[in-house]
């Protein structure tokens, strides 16, 4: 086979592990709960760990691929994923899990952002179209499987087999690309912006945390109120680092643009108020309704099957209809489908959330495949792969923010409405503990140490106080995606477009 082909393969063997990474996690995460006694908050750590890392790192390592040679920082990436995935199988407690999780992500940010140069550097001509094809259709296709096959390992073996199967995936990938792909360097690469990795990180990280920790101590506590402050003089930092640099890796004279801006928001707009809830639905999928991880994961793929589908009828639109009119009416759709989700009541099946999966998951489809032509067909050449790398940055930050602002949104209304509920029950005295209990994600613990008549009440308000807190987040989601497509048809305007767009809306995206 020529070296290539080895190329595309290898790239897309460790591509379609990381994105796996996103997607396969969540249906596991309740058996991860039973499993190290996790609360809420550890939950939504194991996700946005991963979430962080990618955010923090894609272009810093995109940068240090351009200086020490894509092949070689590749290869470092997936050796740093693999063994992440090790830590994470051997993993005793939840605090070494999310730990293991943040090792992870820094292979997988490596990993995403060598990716497009390593194949763009193999492929000319008419084979490089045909090989971002390929390389888009895997991406898609991690999405659509991660659920499914992340229910068939849970449920067939355990939640440590979802980590334990990328170490095969993995070494064979480090053996193809160092024997079989050609090594290549950006002549102009300069060094990374240090300054500015360290002031993004930390704010990211300041925030995240902050938005969690409100979940137990409360929005007006020292540490909820100090970790966000921090984060804002942590980002303002970071906007006059980047002014002051030479060579920043956030240029923003990019935010002249419109075009870009609106991409942007729509990037983080689909993250926070679609992808982020996926985590939720997975719990009461679960936890509520019972069901095993292969029959979650069975499910899901009403969502992700839908956003697989569409983004095939997508990609054939994007070269003859506006890129904002498939982004906008796209993310309406997300929003209508989130609408149809709601209502949901403790006697509600699954086959409740159905219409709306089908309709977010069309919506998406129709969103993620020409977003990718927001950062980089707006900007010439030379400046493509940081416009591309902040892009796919802000996806990453809307699944951590997201993930956290809608985890801190739920835990308090799922905490009020238990509270309601044991009102005037034998254990009302108790309501405010066992709310609280609740609201962590411990629920089970805190039906058993109710007296033997008043479990049943406990377990009633538990279910109760979970579909309520589900149907406000799900509203909140539909706010942000209708706000996502105000802001795209608002924003996005074709003659921002930088030569041939049609091509360029074809480029794969994260999801």
């Amino acid at each position: 086979m020529d070296r290539k082909w080895w190329t595309l393969t290898a790239v897309s063997a460790g591509v379609f592990m990381l994105l796996l990474d996103i997607t396969i996690v969540n249906v596991a995460l309740p058996d991860i709960e039973h499993a190290m006694n996790a609360s809420l908050s550890d939950l939504q750590w194991v996700i946005n760990a991963y979430a962080l890392s990618l955010a923090a790192l894609l272009l810093t390592a995109g940068s240090l691929a351009d200086l020490l040679g894509r092949r070689r920082v590749f290869a470092i990436g997936v050796a740093i994923f693999t063994a992440g995935s090790l830590l994470c199988a051997m993993a005793d407690s939840s605090l070494f899990l999310i730990l293991s999780r943040a090792f992870q992500g820094i292979g997988g940010a490596v990993m995403f952002a060598t990716s497009l140069a390593l194949i763009a550097n193999a492929f000319r001509g008419k084979d490089r179209g045909i090989a971002f094809g390929v390389f888009g259709a895997i991406t898609g296709i991690a999405v659509a499987v991660g659920p499914v096959l992340g229910g068939v390992i849970v449920s067939g073996l355990s939640w440590r087999w979802i980590f334990i199967v990328n170490i095969p995936i993995g070494v064979a990938t480090i053996a193809a690309i160092l024997l079989k792909v050609d090594e290549s360097r950006d002549a102009r690469a300069k060094r990374p912006d240090v300054l500015g990795f360290v002031t993004f990180s930390a704010a990211l990280f300041a925030l995240i945390y902050g938005l969690i920790e409100s979940n137990t101590h409360g929005w007006g506590s020292t540490l909820v109120v100090g970790s966000l402050i921090a984060a804002g003089v942590l980002l303002a930092a970071f906007v006059v680092v980047e002014l002051l640099q030479r060579a920043p890796m956030f240029d923003f004279s990019l935010l002249r643009k419109p075009t870009f801006v609106g991409g942007l928001a729509a990037a983080f707009a689909i993250s926070a108020g679609l992808f982020a809830l996926l985590t939720y639905l997975v719990l009461y999928l679960q936890n509520v309704l019972g069901y095993s991880a292969i029959e979650t994961g069975v499910r899901l793929l009403a969502l992700t099957g839908a956003i697989f589908l569409t983004a095939g009828i997508a990609g054939r639109l994007s070269s003859r209809v506006p890129t904002r009119l498939l982004i906008g009416p796209g993310f309406v759709l997300i929003g209508v489908g989130l609408l149809l989700m709601r209502g949901l009541t403790p006697a509600s099946d699954w086959t409740h959330l159905l219409p709306g999966m089908i309709v977010a998951g069309f919506g998406a489809g129709l969103v993620n495949v020409p977003l990718a032509s927001t950062a980089v067909g707006v900007v010439e050449p030379a400046r493509a792969g940081m416009a591309s790398g902040i892009n796919s940055t802000l996806r990453q930050v809307g699944i951590a923010t997201g993930i956290a602002a809608l985890g801190s949104i739920f835990a308090s209304q799922l905490r009020d409405s238990v509270a309601g509920a044991l009102a005037g029950t034998p254990v009302a005295g108790h309501a405010h503990q066992i709310a609280e209990a609740i609201s962590s994600g411990q629920a089970t613990a805190a039906i058993a140490s109710a007296p033997g008549p008043a479990r049943a009440v406990v377990a009633n308000a538990a279910q109760s106080g979970f579909v309520d807190g589900l149907n406000v987040i799900l509203l909140v989601g539909a706010i942000v995606a209708f706000a996502g497509a105000a802001l795209a048809l608002t924003l996005i305007r074709q003659r921002d477009y930088v030569g041939a767009e049609g091509a360029l809306a074809g480029a794969p995206a994260a999801a």
